[in-house]
């Protein structure tokens, strides 16, 4: 991948987007993640007005110190980037005295684990409206088109995606050339909605140069007859994540009235 022409191109996008769509720039959550510190340069670069917001909720401190850690480099280079912290802990401890208990405890974390994702966009759609932003989507190609690794209408809850035609192998490349902060360049994938250590592999079960992979054998035209121990393994992992979340990546389903 030629990183220096991809970047440019994802920059002209956005600011082509932008001034199209007649706003200021754009908004981005920051976790201290890789995705996140990349949309966050694409869009700083556009010269356009970027806000980073930084959104825990009972958030590990490392995540916590790679985003502050990312921001500060990001202000200190570019004048158009501002930023604001929003502790939504106490709002989502709210919620959950306000729900109902239920004694499905893996169905109950999941749950919540989507509340998380879900209040922080709304979050930082509050921010896109009273400052005329659009809300910068940070999902990968592999997360968002191959096992739908996001909540939806939580981090998938996006204006733009500026990343979403990227591979996550991609990603970290874009992730070198731009000067990620090692700590973040480093750091294992984590969604950090569970409030603990567990990565995105712990939770996928395979890694994701493993499932871009398995994507481009599904795009192949592969079976899993064609493969055996972890190969088959990572390949139905993949092809069942693709299956049960179509419902993410495609338009929602809806019922048309026939004329007659």
């Amino acid at each position: 991948m030629n990183t220096e022409k991809v970047t440019e191109h994802i920059v002209n996008w956005l600011k082509n987007y932008a001034q199209k769509a007649n706003v200021n720039g754009f908004v981005v959550g920051v976790s201290g993640g890789i995705d996140s510190a990349v949309t966050s340069i694409l869009c700083a670069k556009t010269g356009l007005a970027t806000l980073c917001v930084e959104m825990p909720i009972h958030q590990a401190e490392s995540q916590v110190s790679r985003a502050k850690e990312h921001i500060h480099k990001l202000k200190s280079t570019f004048k158009n980037v501002s930023s604001v912290k929003v502790d939504l802990t106490s709002t989502f401890e709210d919620f959950q005295k306000s729900t109902p208990k239920t004694n499905d405890s893996s169905s109950l974390n999941l749950a919540l684990a989507n509340t998380r994702a879900r209040l922080r966009m709304t979050s930082l759609y509050y921010f896109a409206g009273i400052e005329g932003l659009l809300v910068a989507g940070t999902g990968n190609k592999v997360e968002d088109f191959g096992v739908g690794f996001y909540t939806k209408y939580g981090d998938g809850g996006v204006d733009l995606s500026p990343i979403a035609d990227l591979l996550k192998s991609e990603v970290y490349e874009l992730a070198s050339h731009l000067n990620v902060i090692d700590s973040i360049q480093n750091a294992a994938p984590t969604d950090g909605l569970f409030g603990d250590s567990r990565t995105d592999e712990d939770q996928i079960g395979a890694s994701y140069e493993e499932l871009e992979w398995a994507m481009k054998m599904t795009a192949s035209g592969k079976t899993e007859l064609n493969f055996k121990d972890r190969e088959l393994e990572v390949f139905n992992i993949y092809t069942r994540l693709n299956r049960v979340n179509q419902h993410k990546m495609n338009p929602i389903p809806i019922c048309i009235i026939p004329n007659n």
